[in-house]
């Protein structure tokens, strides 16, 4: 008896001592990971799934730093074998959904994006990173109930409201974008991409001279702000204001 519990006690010493040192491989991955070292970091995550191959996180670490090496197939393995560990992982599901929008693969990464939302429904981000997705794949109209759940759960996120008036501009309701977007600038006045596409929204509604503000109050905010320079140079050549658009065209 007293043979066997010396067996037992051994056992879980060497159980503990293994999990500490795979905790110890992925925190060093992690801390090279965050220095930007990813080659260095990989070879850390390897070694701790090499000594315990049912640690998750180790794994989904793996395929975020294949990812930012553009090792595309690979990030997708270790994602996979993540979820092959626990199906319910939203990190995972979410991982994979990143590296799929890398890859410019919008249809497989929005069916990741919208998994991993609903196993995290209280996720702001994700709602607005499903809303996206959609948004690249020309669905304005169904991105829209991913921003305004972002906005429920956040009133004052101001990335869901930008994005949001972009599908309602896309869908020719301006005058509700333009009432968003100054709630938008009024919030955070050095939100250039709001001023840009306030432009584009008073453009729509013929009011080119105040699209022309619009656009130059988002150079104020940046000067070199290519979308904004780009949209007042094709505005300046409808107005016949060739020579000022011109001046921006040498400068793009």
């Amino acid at each position: 008896m007293k043979v066997t519990a010396l067996c037992a006690l051994f056992l879980l010493l060497c159980a503990v001592c293994t999990a500490e040192e795979t905790e110890y491989y992925d925190w060093k991955g992690m801390k090279l990971y965050n220095e930007k070292n990813y080659t260095g970091a990989i070879e850390y995550f390897k070694l701790a799934v090499g000594q315990d191959p049912g640690y998750i996180d180790s794994w989904i670490h793996l395929g975020n730093a294949y990812r930012a090496i553009k090792e595309y197939n690979k990030s997708l393995e270790a994602y996979r074998t993540a979820l092959g560990i626990n199906n319910m992982s939203a990190d995972a599901w979410s991982g994979l959904c990143d590296t799929y929008s890398a890859m410019r693969d919008y249809v497989n990464a929005t069916a990741a994006s919208a998994r991993a939302t609903e196993l995290s429904p209280g996720n702001k981000g994700f709602w607005l990173r499903e809303g996206n997705l959609l948004q690249v794949q020309g669905m304005f109209e169904e991105s829209l109930p991913r921003y305004d759940r972002a906005l429920e759960i956040d009133p004052a996120y101001l990335d869901a409201k930008y994005r949001k008036c972009v599908a309602l501009i896309a869908k020719g309701e301006s005058a509700q974008a333009l009432a968003l977007l100054d709630e938008i600038t009024s919030a955070n006045p050095n939100y250039k991409q709001a001023y840009n596409l306030k432009g584009l929204a008073l453009e729509a509604s013929g009011k080119q001279v105040d699209a022309l503000q619009a656009y130059d109050k988002a150079l104020e905010i940046d000067p070199g702000y290519t979308q904004a320079l780009s949209n007042k140079m094709h505005l300046l050549m409808a107005l016949r204001k060739t020579t000022e658009a011109m001046q921006i065209f040498v400068r793009i």
